[in-house]
């Protein structure tokens, strides 16, 4: 069945592990991003683990084959469960990505998962800076075909293309579907959106939520209302 992963996009850990304490019980993954972990390093993450979460440490790697291996390195020795590099890359930053995660994962009890970024869920037809550029959800299923050929092990999706992309790169092939907006919920700045029935249905593996839950007058109860909802549709 698909997981909910929560996304603690905060200025700072207090207020992260505040609404963490809130979501335990309720969900088993968290997610930290760029603001977060900037403001507070590695040790959120270790905080969060010893919460009782797995967490998907979404820093998005993309650099130089050699960097991106000592990153994603790091990011598993600090307790990460799941990290992911932008599938623009190429094959030889994926595979250095693939092989910082090996080097590290001697020291921890399960492998952590490697996903590639496709195409952002907040970019529509138009937004790329390229003349004649192909259109977001083709663009997606050509970078998760490359991922799936390069040893990773999933992607970063819309859940608009998650159809394709399984029936191209097989039903192991995982999916992590941010742009989830319950049907009540303003899309904010997202683009390329769907429920998180829709993203059930299609196949997604994870659905990533943040501000509908951390904003919500209730979030505990509006992040089981979604888990309700991802049962359903199964």
């Amino acid at each position: 069945m698909a997981e909910l992963v929560v996304a603690l996009d905060y200025k700072d850990a207090d207020a992260a592990f505040a609404m963490a304490r809130t979501l335990q019980g309720a969900v088993s993954w968290v997610k930290v991003g760029l603001e977060l972990f900037s403001a507070e390093g590695p040790q959120v993450v270790s905080g969060l683990k010893k919460m009782g979460f797995k967490v998907f440490l979404d820093l998005k790697f993309f650099d130089i084959p050699n960097t991106v291996q000592g990153a994603v390195r790091s990011a598993v020795r600090s307790g990460a469960d799941m990290v992911n590099i932008h599938a623009l890359g190429g094959e030889r930053m994926a595979r250095a990505a693939v092989a910082g995660c090996a080097e590290a994962a001697v020291s921890v009890e399960k492998a952590p998962i490697v996903l590639a970024v496709t195409m952002l869920t907040s970019m529509a037809a138009g937004d790329l800076p390229v003349e004649n550029a192909p259109a977001p959800s083709e663009m997606a299923l050509d970078l998760a075909v490359k991922a799936e050929q390069y040893g990773l092990n999933g992607v970063v999706c819309s859940g608009l293309e998650v159809e394709r992309i399984k029936a191209a790169c097989g039903e192991n092939f995982i999916c992590l579907t941010p742009g989830i907006r319950p049907a009540s919920s303003d899309a904010g700045d997202q683009r390329r959106v769907v429920t998180p029935a829709q993203a059930v249905r299609s196949g997604s593996d994870y659905l990533v939520v943040g501000r509908p839950i951390t904003q919500a007058s209730a979030p505990r109860e509006t992040a089981l209302a979604i888990v309700e909802e991802m049962k359903q549709a199964t």
